[in-house]
């Protein structure tokens, strides 16, 4: 390779490049940019520059500083004072691990390949389902890609344990009005019609209506369909919400339903030491599955979620398949061979940043940091209630708390303008990430505020000055 454009040096130099940059990132998070958002002539411009390789080869420090360019058009997740969709602000730990489980690049589909990560995905992945509660004897499950790919898992095991192939077309599952979009997702992926799923309202606490969901499955079976999945949510994204999962379980296993959990945020609660949640393992305990995402609330770098299910041999049974090429990476009874349990034959070591994570703090720190979460979110709603004119709507709940500024003589459409006027103002002034979201139809500000680097005196500040900015666009 005459034209070879780098050599280990250059990589090495790449490297400490990258860690200085990563550090020096970190040490400032809060002088950084919110948002950065590549207007249209940006992105037009960086694809025609950087995006088509080139015939001839780049120096390694211009391409570096091409990534530099292109990768600072971005919302910094882990900013303090973001606190919009689900976070994800994540420990410098984890990038860490992730930079040394990539270093190894196993291959994690099978025990012969990664017998070592896939030993610690096993553990992981038991001590997890443990802590949720499941059945030590039987439970188990997988790392995947997030709660999408953990959604999905777990409701084809469900179509296929459930639900005979000739009564699909009957097949009936049901979710609340405030379940995630993933399921919607995933159900069309599998073959489900819109026809097939129903929506399940939620109570004044925005948790499934248990009377409801009763009264729909015996409606449906003397219609002559096929109730087979019912989906709880451990921490609605809109607000932090818990469904009644004990009850939900109650109707599943009369109705002979599988209970899922989409815990992909929620779950992580698991590991708080809060009294108020001290009795979430005995309700997550007798469901079926639990999706749980380590790239929300456990402060991970991206892609790193996990399929939680009570019985594992049920995996196999949904997505065991044979090949002549994988025949010399035999099952064994101690370590599964993962690409048996889910969709992906070739997948990374997923489990091994979090394991890494898990293994330098320990888990008395890492629930603090969820504690802390907690805190923050019942310390903002507590100085919202003291300001004039403004409203909770949905109270603090698993870090997530939403409100609006509702001053008096305005109509609904009126107020759902100012309210988004508020949340643009604060992040074009870089003062937050407070998005918008709607709550009963109305336009309402989110706060999810988990970042372990948030404190009580910047959470004050940021919710003075979304005040003053609530009371100058009133004012205009």
């Amino acid at each position: 390779m005459d034209n070879i454009s780098y050599g280990l040096e250059d990589i090495s130099n790449a490297l400490e490049q990258i860690s200085s940059h990563y550090i020096s990132t970190n040490t400032n998070l809060a002088g950084e940019p919110i948002a950065k958002v590549a207007d249209a002539a940006t992105t037009t411009s960086l694809s025609q520059k950087y995006a088509t390789p080139d015939d001839k080869p780049h120096r390694i420090e211009d391409v570096m500083k091409e990534a530099f360019e292109v990768s600072d058009y971005r919302v910094r997740m882990n900013h303090p004072c973001f606190f919009g969709f689900i976070p994800s602000p994540v420990l410098p730990l984890a990038w860490l691990g992730d930079v040394v489980s990539t270093t190894f690049n196993a291959h994690g589909g099978s025990r012969l390949q990664s017998s070592g990560p896939s030993a610690i995905e096993h553990g992981l992945i038991h001590w997890l389902a443990c802590r949720a509660g499941l059945p030590a004897a039987t439970a188990g499950g997988l790392a995947v890609s997030g709660g999408s790919m953990a959604n999905l898992t777990a409701m084809a095991m469900a179509r296929d344990h459930n639900l005979p192939r000739a009564q699909w077309h009957l097949g009936t599952v049901y979710v609340s009005d405030q379940t995630h979009s993933s399921l919607a997702k995933g159900l069309r992926i599998l073959g489900f019609h819109e026809d097939q799923v129903r929506m399940v309202p939620t109570d004044g606490h925005f948790r499934m209506d248990t009377s409801a969901l009763e009264a729909m499955t015996s409606k449906d079976r003397d219609a002559g369909r096929c109730p087979f999945l019912v989906v709880a949510t451990c921490g609605t994204t809109n607000t932090g919400a818990i469904d009644p999962i004990e009850e939900i379980v109650r109707i599943g296993r009369a109705e002979k339903m599988w209970v899922h959990v989409d815990g992909a945020y929620g779950a992580t609660a698991l590991l708080s030491n809060s009294d108020s949640l001290e009795s979430l393992a005995g309700a997550m305990g007798g469901v079926d599955s639990i999706s749980w995402d380590a790239h929300k609330w456990l402060f991970q770098t991206y892609g790193c979620g996990f399929l939680l299910v009570r019985d594992q041999s049920l995996l196999g049974k949904s997505f065991r398949t044979g090949a002549e090429y994988t025949q010399d990476a035999l099952d064994l009874d101690d370590i599964p061979n993962y690409w048996n349990l889910g969709v992906e034959l070739t997948r990374p070591t997923r489990a091994m940043k979090l394991w890494f994570t898990l293994r330098v703090l320990g888990v008395e720190q890492i629930s603090s940091l969820i504690d802390h979460g907690i805190a923050m979110a019942e310390f903002a709603e507590q100085r919202i209630r003291q300001l004039r004119n403004w409203e909770i709507v949905s109270p603090a709940s698993l870090a997530i708390v939403t409100f609006r500024f509702v001053p008096p003589g305005m109509t609904e459409e009126e107020l759902d303008v100012l309210n988004r006027e508020i949340s643009a103002h604060l992040l074009t002034e870089n003062v937050a990430g407070m998005l918008t979201t709607k709550v009963n139809g109305k336009v309402v500000l989110r706060i999810c505020s988990i970042s372990p680097s948030l404190t009580r005196e910047v959470l004050e500040s940021v919710i003075a000055e979304m005040d003053t900015t609530a009371r100058i666009k009133m004012g205009k």
